[in-house]
């Protein structure tokens, strides 16, 4: 006997959001990278909190990342800006360069709420030509 062949899963589209939060999630998980080599360079911590704190807060940011399209998971992305501008505590250039990302985070937010609102709008009315 053979089996049916499988049909291909179509893939979920992501919304324009999910795209851009998880981007800026991206980019702040690799700027954690440097900021584990730094505050290992100056002993602000002993090694192994570095370290450890730093893959920790590597990895949610990733998982963070990948699971933007939930609500919760956008909440989440909102901590995890107080804690890159907390992480000013360890590294006083922090403060701006948490707020930098922040104000990423926040421009990436309200540009995917508006991009989300135009399709969602020209999707309800493909006739009409602009």
């Amino acid at each position: 006997m053979t089996e049916p062949a499988a049909t291909p899963r179509s893939r979920r589209e992501k919304s324009a959001i999910e795209s851009l939060l998880s981007i800026a999630l991206l980019l702040e998980a690799i700027l954690i990278f440097f900021v584990v080599m730094v505050a290992f360079g100056l002993k602000v911590l002993p090694p192994a909190a570095v370290f450890g704190g730093g893959a920790a807060l590597f990895v949610i940011m990733l998982v963070t990342g990948r699971l933007v399209r939930f609500p919760w998971a956008v909440w989440a992305g909102w901590v995890l800006q107080a804690v890159l501008i907390g992480i000013g505590v360890l590294l006083p250039l922090m403060y701006f360069i948490g707020a930098v990302f922040c104000a990423i985070w926040i421009y990436c937010f309200l540009m995917g709420r508006k991009l989300d609102r135009q399709k969602a709008a020209y999707l309800a009315n493909p006739n009409k030509k602009e």
